[in-house]
């Protein structure tokens, strides 16, 4: 093991990071003797390696597991974990100082960031144990610490040892793409990396990069406190979404107290004794925007230098290892998932693609496609966006012809009920029928809700079997099945009414 590997911390070292790292990259950890071949070397201990190892070794596989880092990946340690446990102290902040719409007690106070961070780290360091080097090598996997390399096609190497295996999984993940901005290196900046470290509050911060991530934490500093603006290329934020959400989230983003700067250039960053700034172009004219700190979220980039691949024959680019629908590389014997081999990068997907890996490289029968998978996925804003299936103008590039039906939640009794209002439901259906393409939905909690039409195109279940389905009131998810009421009242065609208008006047 390099000495390096012995160095690895997580600031600030307290007793809650210190259990963090002592459970996914221990400083005392030994890696084993490795065995004369495995059946699956995984590298890289992100969600698709952990899955990928976890369910090979499941199976009864001889497999090896490699991370130079920290387990649990940028999930764990830097992402998903640690972003929504700040995202649910946000809430709480405003929730705490907008409850007069409800009769609850105002509050006034200045809140503690320095707790808010200190809860994020204590609950990272609980759930970190399900990550741990030891657990998994206590489910028959070989963790290796360290730096490993792919020797040959059918080997890679760790500190001097060499793993021969018959499969592999390249599960090397990605990181925080920093854009060569003249200045930025010089004045500093955060990124997901380093965010969650912070101690003290920033009293104001430029987050450049109006994605999930810029607009998830813009919200929620803002919510605490912060004069936090939001500069990006494109005119809207959320640039990706159905552009009346991204208009709803900016909406709400713009009453926390987010100042946007879009449709700019990020030309240079300068630092100063007491702050930076950010020196970007708008309409042709130069915009000074000063801050204590900078937040940086403008894409990732896939993790594939340093692995050896051209010694292994494994083809990749800048964007990730290149894959098939299988999620095979251009070398037979080597596998790739999650976000260094997909541009779905989530978790979730992570996890299911490590699961068709498993399959696929493992059995020589019972193919999955990596192609099949409807994939959902959530911005957890307030209000969040979630999305499953296609979009309007996907569907008609494809020459699918759609129906479109829109619901504003604010026709929902528990949304009233809740003051929770703010959004609405698409449904892109295929033209004439009841199967559904495609859907947004824009709620306090559409995350928890998408699932249910993630489930519908997943299983080919139409809006007619939705709207046979009890739903318990008052719920939000009703709406699903007001959507589905909706497209009946479209199936009663004039003609038809004409039917049953003589049909009932008979009926006397």
């Amino acid at each position: 093991m390099s000495e390096d590997t012995h160095r690895l911390t997580i600031e600030p070292q307290d007793a809650s990071n210190q259990k963090l790292v002592e459970n996914v990259h221990p400083s005392d950890w030994q890696n084993p003797t490795p065995k004369d071949r495995y059946h699956l070397v995984v590298l890289g201990g992100g969600t698709a390696g952990l899955v990928s190892a976890a369910g090979a070794a499941g199976l009864g596989a001889r497999v090896a597991l490699v991370e130079k880092h920290f387990l649990g990946g940028d999930c764990l340690n830097f992402g998903c974990v640690p972003s929504k446990a700040v995202i649910r102290a946000a809430r709480a902040w405003h929730e705490a100082s907008h409850g007069e719409e409800f009769g609850a007690p105002r509050s006034d106070n200045d809140g503690d960031f320095a707790a808010v961070m200190a809860r994020m780290r204590r609950l990272r360091a609980d759930i970190s144990g399900h990550d741990s080097a030891q657990r998994f090598s206590d489910l028959g996997v070989d963790v290796f610490l360290g730096e490993g390399k792919f020797v040959a096609s059918d080997a890679l190497e760790i500190g001097g040892e060499r793993l021969e295996f018959r499969r592999a999984v390249i599960a090397t993940g990605g990181r925080a793409f920093v854009p060569p901005i003249p200045g930025l290196q010089e004045a500093g900046f955060l990124t997901n990396e380093n965010v969650f470290s912070l101690t003290h509050r920033p009293a104001s911060l430029v987050v450049i990069g109006g994605g999930p991530i810029g607009c998830e934490l813009a919200q929620s500093f803002a919510r605490f406190g912060t004069s936090v603006t939001l500069v990006d290329m494109a005119p809207q934020i959320l640039p990706r979404e159905d552009p009346d959400a991204a208009k709803v989230v900016d909406t709400s983003l713009h009453r926390d107290g987010v100042s946007f700067v879009l449709s700019a250039k990020v030309i240079r960053v300068e630092a100063t004794e007491t702050s930076k700034v950010v020196v970007v172009e708008v309409d042709g004219q130069e915009k000074r925007l000063e801050a204590e700190e900078i937040l940086l979220s403008v894409g990732r980039a896939a993790n594939v230098k340093g692995l050896g691949l051209e010694a292994a024959g494994v083809k990749f680019d800048r964007k990730g290892v290149s894959v098939d629908a299988t999620l095979r590389t251009s070398n037979d014997r080597i596998f790739a998932a999650g976000d260094v081999a997909s541009r779905y990068q989530f978790t979730h997907t992570a996890d299911a693609m490590a699961r068709i890996v498993l399959r696929n490289a493992l059995f020589p029968f019972g193919r999955k496609r990596s192609t099949d998978l409807v994939i959902p996925w959530c911005t957890f804003t307030s209000p969040e966006i979630a999305h499953v299936g296609l979009y309007e103008h996907e569907a008609q590039e494809r020459g699918q012809q759609v129906d479109t039906l829109t619901l504003p939640l604010g026709d929902n009794d528990r949304a009233l009920l809740d003051g929770e209002t703010e959004g609405f439901l698409r449904l892109h259906l295929a033209k004439g029928s009841d199967r559904i393409l495609g859907a947004t939905l824009v709620a306090e909690h559409a995350g928890e809700m998408i699932s249910e039409i993630t489930l519908a195109i997943t299983q080919g279940i139409g809006l007619g079997k939705i709207a046979s389905t009890i739903h318990p009131y008052p719920t939000q998810s009703e709406i699903f099945k007001r959507a589905a009421d909706t497209w009946f009242r479209t199936k009663l065609t004039p003609t038809k009414k004409r039917w049953l208008e003589r049909y009932f006047s008979f009926q006397r």
